[in-house]
């Protein structure tokens, strides 16, 4: 009331002053003056109308960011961080505020559609009409039971780029599996960051990503994670920054990459290194290392006798160390790492030696340290071998599963769906379980060791290898401008019948026969558990802002209606399910048995609070030991059976420096990468395979503006995506000065950048901060659809130029390893 007071009072004694200047300016005779516009007298505004907040997640990124959205008279106009919400703590990164700029996107699709032009291809209007939700349904419907009633229902596939939650990633397993299709969830993981899970599953037998306990490191040794830019959860990270470099003793940080970023340029080390070598300089690391005694003797082990007897070029006696949580570490000094110094490091990095002992020192002398990458090192023909070497250095600094190190998250306490779908398998889809691969090979002979393998589903189609699909459908992922070499799948998808569920008209939606298209996130109800973070459970919940404002429907709740449209069993099922709400209120269900910290025990007070969490985290190393929460403390001292069981899941147990999942594999490895086959499980170096005939490297980094491809047609993120070298209308290729001015080309000149498969342009601009010999160019551009902001916009776009090559272990798609060849337009 006193603030009131106060304000009105303020109010009356403006509006005084204001008469009172007036009255004194005509008796000074400016009243006289012409040209001056008679003001009007200042009038309160009506109110606006009721304000109501709505917890929500951002998803401008997969780092599921809890948000504050604000409406008034239906009308979001303020998307801020939750303040409950552990990731955002009340903040977002540059780009958390867009959400609305989506949602009145006036490009967006406003309504399903079919298509009346049969061509397809760039040039090709898709004569798309509006149709209502029955009709589309009915029609994709139709023609999925008819694949079914012929015996072909491997013959339709689901493409999904970011699966949220049990509202619709949880349901991808069981629709194909009830339909009768190995295609049913196709991921985009090849084109994103397979690699580094991949080198985890084969050392310490966890195929996921870390989580980190950054807020207790005191050194992190990154390779290639682009910390202050894009690496996830990217608007926290920004946060335990601050935290790191504020706290006592201070987090050191040393970041290793190919070129100057924000990351690199706030570290207290900078190292430039050759791309596609950080496995040689990590195994340098581990050499100096062992070879001054600075590994973690408690995790690792240590000799019989207690002298450290690691002497470079020497091997040691079979039998002469006693290892604790690793395996084979005797063979992989014996037969790798004793010759891998930092001078033979230097030779392949380009990295100085003196450098490369420095960061041994300080890496292996800082308790706790941690080792982190990401696509920098891993998007390479050798990724894998590239992470499992720098993951080794985890295991030798002891931060595996310790305070200050990384951990493997946990799942929420979510209840059961409310029937189960193996309840609903008929005898065809009981028929037809195992019996073809997928269209995009993955976990065949041809790529045995990958999860998803997107990138070679649009080629194999056009080979007719294993097959040709008849309908494909898209969620959240855009093949025909995201995936390599995407002229491919322009060709490809033309004789599909393809179903679009996107809200953007994107290139793959240009292709669609049938456009469903989703709500955009602040019109969801969409649970997301998150992704790899501190560790402990937690699980947000996407709550509705506003109805939505075009007649568009949650890819869930059309995966369901279109469930209960087949007949048999499977229609059954979808029935039962319902909606997305009923699968979200069951497993909401599981709270009541688990509440959380903030006092979430049900499905409302999910809504209310907008997350679930459940500190701590159940599992800790403390010097050599594994401990078990109990309730009350780290009690439980862990038996070497429940730590194999539950945290290093290889097949010793221990963290393995001889890969025995790598093993399974020798002649697949030895036939595709040329490692021996009685070699092919330990950490070592081999050399990167590097696409194209040219003489430079390209490098497409995301920056923070870049929301997965989503922000192409957002002016606001337009003009603020390339702060480092002022790109506003355009995204230029950075390019050193001393590489430029050798082939006669001037800061801003329009150039044209070859490879293998062709050409595309852009403007330059000099950055003396890489490396002469790599190109950097931000990955956003170079749409041909998209919306008005999008098509059109140099440069073109770096895909084109990019040949598809992936990692033959994890199956990651090689955007980091081509050459290239540059010269003024």
């Amino acid at each position: 009331m006193k603030l009131l007071e106060t304000l009105m009072n303020r109010r009356r004694f403006l509006k005084s002053t204001a008469a009172t200047g007036a009255a004194g300016a005509a008796v000074g005779g400016f009243a006289g003056l012409s040209g001056l516009a008679p003001a009007k007298q200042a009038q309160a505004q009506a109110p606006r109308g009721q304000t109501t907040v709505t917890k929500n997640i951002c998803a401008q990124c997969p780092a599921r960011c809890g948000i504050d959205v604000y409406t008034t008279n239906g009308r979001v106009h303020g998307i801020y961080g939750d303040t409950g919400n552990p990731i955002a703590n009340g903040k977002l990164c540059p780009k958390g505020h867009l959400g609305s700029y989506f949602l009145y996107d006036p490009d967006r699709f406003k309504g399903p559609m079919k298509r009346t032009n049969p061509r397809k291809g760039r040039d090709e209007d898709p004569g798309f009409v509006p149709i209502s939700w029955d009709e589309a349904l009915d029609t994709v419907a139709a023609r999925m039971q008819n694949l079914r009633d012929k015996g072909e229902s491997h013959r339709f596939a689901h493409f999904y780029g970011r699966g949220w939650g049990a509202s619709d990633a949880g349901l991808y397993g069981d629709f194909g599996k009830l339909y009768g299709t190995p295609n049913s969830a196709i991921g985009h993981a090849s084109m994103c960051a397979e690699g580094s899970k991949r080198a985890k599953q084969a050392t310490d037998g966890n195929n996921s990503y870390n989580s980190y306990d950054y807020k207790n490191t005191n050194y992190i040794l990154n390779f290639g994670a682009s910390f202050l830019e894009a690496f996830r959860p990217y608007n926290y990270l920004m946060q335990v920054w601050g935290h790191m470099r504020s706290k006592s003793p201070m987090t050191r940080i040393t970041t290793i990459d190919v070129r100057m970023n924000p990351t690199m340029a706030a570290s207290d080390r900078a190292v430039y290194i050759k791309p596609g070598t950080d496995g040689a300089m990590a195994l340098a690391i581990a050499h100096v290392m062992l070879t001054e005694g600075l590994w973690d003797k408690e995790f690792v082990g240590d000799f019989n006798d207690g002298q450290n007897r690691f002497r470079t070029g020497r091997r040691i006696p079979r039998g002469s160390f006693n290892a604790k949580w690793t395996y084979g570490l005797e063979e992989w000094w014996n037969e790798e790492l004793k010759d891998r110094t930092p001078e033979w490091a230097e030779s392949i990095t380009s990295v100085p030696a003196r450098t490369i002992i420095a960061v041994a020192r300080e890496f292996g002398t800082t308790r706790p340290a941690m080792a982190i990458m990401e696509r920098g090192p891993t998007a390479h023909t050798n990724g894998t071998y590239n992470g499992m070497a720098i993951h080794a250095l985890n295991a030798l600094s002891g931060c595996m599963f310790a305070e200050g190190g990384m951990y493997y998250q946990m799942g929420p306490s979510y209840g059961g769906l409310p029937v189960n779908a193996d309840d609903f398998m008929d005898d065809y889809a009981k028929s037809v379980q195992g019996k073809y691969p997928r269209i995009d090979k993955a976990r065949t002979p041809e790529w045995p060791m990958t999860a998803h393998m997107m990138q070679e589903a649009g080629p194999n189609h056009l080979k007719g290898d294993p097959y040709k699909m008849d309908t494909a459908m898209f969620f959240y992922t855009n093949p025909i401008w995201s995936a390599p070499d995407p002229k491919v799948w322009e060709e490809a998808l033309k004789d599909v019948f393809i179903i679009d569920t996107s809200h953007f008209p994107g290139e793959t939606a240009m292709y669609a026969d049938i456009v469903m298209p989703d709500h955009t996130y602040l019109e969801r109800l969409q649970d997301s558990p998150t992704y790899p973070f501190e560790g402990w459970p937690m699980a947000a919940l996407r709550v509705p802002a506003v109805d939505p404002i075009y007649d568009t429907k949650h890819f869930g709740d059309t995966l369901i209606e279109l469930g209960k449209r087949i007949k048999g069993p499977m229609g059954e099922f979808y029935k039962a399910l319902n909606n997305t709400e009923n699968v979200l209120r069951h497993r909401a269900k599981g709270f009541e048995r688990d509440p959380g910290d903030n006092g979430v025990n049900s499905f409302e007070s999910w809504k209310e609070k907008g997350v679930w969490y459940k500190k701590p985290y159940h599992w800790r190393q403390f010097r050599g030991e594994f401990y078990e929460w109990d309730g009350q403390g780290y009690n439980h001292l862990m038996s070497e059976e429940e730590v194999k069981a539950k945290l290093i899941k290889t097949p010793t147990g221990k963290f393995e420096f001889k890969s025995g999942f790598l093993e399974n594999h020798a002649d697949y490895i030895h036939r595709e990468m040329g490692v021996p086959t009685h070699r092919v499980g330990l950490v070592q170096w081999v050399e990167p395979k590097h696409s194209g005939e040219g003489d430079l490297y390209l490098v497409s980094p995301k920056t923070p503006l870049h929301a997965e491809g989503r922000s192409g047609n957002i002016p606001h993120a337009i003009a603020n995506h390339q702060p480092i070298v002022g790109g506003k209308t355009t995204v230029y290729l950075e390019i050193h000065p001393d590489t430029a001015r050798a082939r006669n080309i001037r800061n801003g000149d329009k150039v044209r950048i070859k490879s293998n498969l062709g050409s595309i342009e852009a403007y330059c601009r000099y950055m003396p901060a890489h490396r002469p010999d790599t190109l950097v160019l931000p990955m956003e551009h170079g749409h041909w659809a998209q919306g008005r902001w999008a098509k059109g916009r140099l440069p073109g776009h770096s895909g084109d130029i990019t040949e598809n090559v992936s990692d033959p272990i994890s199956g990651l798609a090689a955007y980091y390893t081509g050459k290239v060849t540059v010269e003024r337009a």
